[in-house]
């Protein structure tokens, strides 16, 4: 078998390893962050769960860092009194980037993990299945149910050869992403294997496996060798390694190589992670910003690459530039104070931020309106920066600091001519600085029963919602195109994310990156008791894996999305949170439908337990058509029931009593309780 089959086959606990059929997988780990946890630990108290039944659970705080006002510290304090009542470690704000702080401390070959981020997959760099879900699943996860998902194929990519001078991992997935785009890896799990390993590092492998997530892709993993042993060694860590490997003459459902040796410096150009050419192509624009960090780029390599170019140029950074450089966690910040490469950075006029997510969720570091950003991040959705109108480009470390020494697009291979320097060679640490002071561990059962949740003013309890009607008349309230994300239905940033907590408050801007008018005409179609639905295309939902872009609508009324077909987390949370996906059987019967048309559904309920098509009737236009769905039994279940909470709360209700809670001055006005 292949490293992927073999994990999955040790953590199968229904179905059968058949692409494309059902199973459910045992979760040793959760992974959640604040963006995403706060509704986690809400879940898990509407559950009226006692303890997590995981291995390893942790919340991390690397979102929502920046403490304008009191909604993003009253959470954080919310979130470490959740950890202290159901059992997981806390990592602190300031400690560093969720998937950066779990391969350092927490990640181990052989195991699962389901995180409630897209780029959890990053994990997969270990040697693990690790899988981004919606933080409904990741909540159940926690409880000890499986996580269900269809069995994915395993798309085998042989890398053969060394990477040239000025070229890093982040140019691989950049060539994976311009051969197959961010709809490639969808339905598969990406599994690297082959000599041109032996040239990677484990966060290398990290930066390929996170940015897996724009493939589509349901995981990628690499096999735990030497060089995680090495890793896990450099750690601390080394009685958490088992080597898996694939077998010999393992077989893959789909196979692709690379030629390391051919990779060139490469560029994804806006609006998309898949609109890739080299970056030789589009050298000589204009830039105003370079940017260095992410957990797509969170290795201290990724860092230290930096350092040693501009220290070699003996140059700073371009004025008309902003160079800014975001540590992945406290413990690379640390090493990279102590090896001296932070005052070559800041000696060349960087901009130094704490460790964390930041300008990559659009938290602070906005670029200026109409001028180029270069970043390491993983996407360049349009407005995801916090500048509606960004030009934000993806690169590698190398690419990004030739061309804050230049102010232009540059290919970091002309440096050589430019500043007559050599690639530097960088290697990590042999005896690294190693921080866990602020991972927080559990607290023993006995005193975490007694600990109350801190719930400040803007925390609302999550909204009831009913099951799935029988007969639905509903109104087409917005038409969208392909590839719509999650973060342009619930956007991402410091005006939107402090409110992550508060479904009624962050609904008000749901889709409003689309159409600023559709929050209030679903409210008030909602108030009217009239539910509604939205039209979309291809890869609908596509990105982030946060359930506010499911939760919010369906709170505003949302009841059926009608598209082409969907992103997997996005398309399992609708369900989750009882929103009925169909599948349009033919594109001329999406493109036939208008926003204002009214659509009758009938005889739901026989209809989805049958498996068959659904009749829709278009009563504007006195059309009739059939769209299809992949919803299993357990699926139609939870959506005749209204959502998953609704279905597990009996179950999973420990001592069936309520979670105590200390609720602070609730419904002021930028918090109001539930509706």
């Amino acid at each position: 078998m292949n490293v992927a089959r073999k994990i999955i086959s040790e953590h199968l606990v229904d179905g059968e390893m058949t692409p494309g059929t059902p199973i459910g997988l045992k979760i040793d780990q959760t992974l959640t962050q604040d963006a995403t946890g706060t509704m986690v630990m809400l879940e898990l108290e509407a559950m009226q769960l006692d303890r997590v039944r995981t291995e390893v659970s942790v919340q991390y705080v690397d979102h929502n860092l920046i403490q304008q006002d009191h909604k993003n510290p009253d959470d954080h304090l919310f979130l470490q009194s959740a950890c202290e009542r159901f059992g997981i470690h806390y990592s602190r704000a300031g400690n560093g980037i969720s998937h950066a702080v779990h391969m350092e401390h927490f990640g181990k070959p052989g195991t699962t993990l389901a995180g409630s981020d897209s780029h959890s997959p990053a994990a997969g760099a270990l040697g693990m299945v690790a899988i981004g879900s919606g933080g409904l699943d990741v909540a159940l996860a926690a409880a000890g149910e499986p996580l269900r998902i269809k069995m994915p194929e395993v798309w085998g990519v042989e890398l053969t050869g060394e990477l040239p001078p000025w070229t890093s991992a982040k140019d691989i997935i950049l060539e994976m992403l311009r051969r197959h785009d961010v709809d490639g890896g969808v339905g598969r799990i990406i599994e690297y294997y082959g000599p041109g390993l032996d040239g990677l590092s484990a966060m290398d492998r990290h930066v390929i496996a996170n940015m897996g997530a724009e493939l589509g892709a349901t995981t990628t993993v690499f096999p735990a060798d030497e060089e995680v042993r090495r890793f896990l060694t450099s750690m601390g860590r080394e009685g958490d390694f088992t080597e898996i490997v694939a077998d010999e003459g393992a077989s893959y459902d789909h196979h692709e190589s690379i030629d390391l040796s051919a990779i060139v410096p490469l560029i994804a150009e806006p609006v998309s992670p898949g609109n890739v050419r080299p970056v030789s192509e589009v050298a000589g624009k204009p830039i105003s910003q370079a940017y260095v960090g992410s957990s797509a780029n969170p290795g201290y390599r990724d860092f230290a690459i930096c350092a040693e170019i501009v220290r070699a140029a003996g140059e700073r950074a371009n004025t008309a530039v902003s160079f800014d450089i975001n540590p992945s966690s406290r413990q690379v910040l640390a090493n990279l104070i102590n090896d001296g490469h932070l005052l070559s950075l800041v000696t060349a006029g960087a901009r130094i931020h704490q460790a964390g997510c930041n300008g990559c969720i659009g938290m602070g570091q906005a670029p200026a309106t109409d001028t180029i950003s270069l970043r390491t991040t993983p996407r360049n959705f349009p407005g995801r920066s916090g500048t509606m109108e960004d030009m934000v480009h993806l690169c590698s470390p190398e690419t990004a600091t030739a061309s804050a020494l230049t102010g232009v697009i540059t290919d970091p291979r002309d440096l050589a001519d430019k500043y007559g320097i050599s690639f530097p060679q960088v290697t990590d640490p042999e005896t690294p600085i190693i921080d866990k002071e602020n991972l927080l561990a559990p607290v023993p059962k006995e005193e975490a029963l007694q600990v109350k949740l801190r719930k400040g003013p803007n925390i609302a309890s999550i909204p009831d919602f009913d099951g799935v009607p029988d007969a639905m008349d509903l109104e087409v309230m917005l038409v969208v195109g392909d590839d719509v994300s999650t973060d342009e239905i619930s956007p991402a940033g410091s005006r939107v994310l402090p409110f992550r907590s508060n479904i009624p408050k962050i609904s008000e801007f749901t889709y409003d990156i689309v159409d600023e008018t559709y929050h209030v005409r679903a409210a008030e179609a909602r108030d009217d008791g009239r539910g509604h639905a939205i039209v979309g295309g291809t890869n609908y939902g596509q990105g982030s894996s946060r359930e506010h872009a499911a939760l919010a609508p369906r709170y505003l009324g949302l009841r059926a999305v009608l598209a082409k077909d969907y992103a997997r987390i996005h398309w399992q949370n609708l369900v989750n949170f009882g929103v009925l996906p169909l599948e349009f059987t033919s594109d001329e019967d999406k493109d036939a439908i208008n926003s204002g048309d009214v659509l009758e559904l009938r005889d739901l309920h026989a209809t989805l337990a049958g498996g068959g098509d659904v009749a829709v009737r278009n009563a504007t236009q006195g059309t009739e058509f059939r769209m299809s769905h992949r919803l299993s039994e357990r699926q139609v279940d939870v959506l005749l029931a209204g959502g998953v909470i609704n279905v597990m709360k009996e179950r999973l209700g420990g001592s069936g009593e309520p979670v105590a809670t200390d609720q602070v001055a609730p419904g002021r006005e930028d918090g109001p309780g539930d509706r």
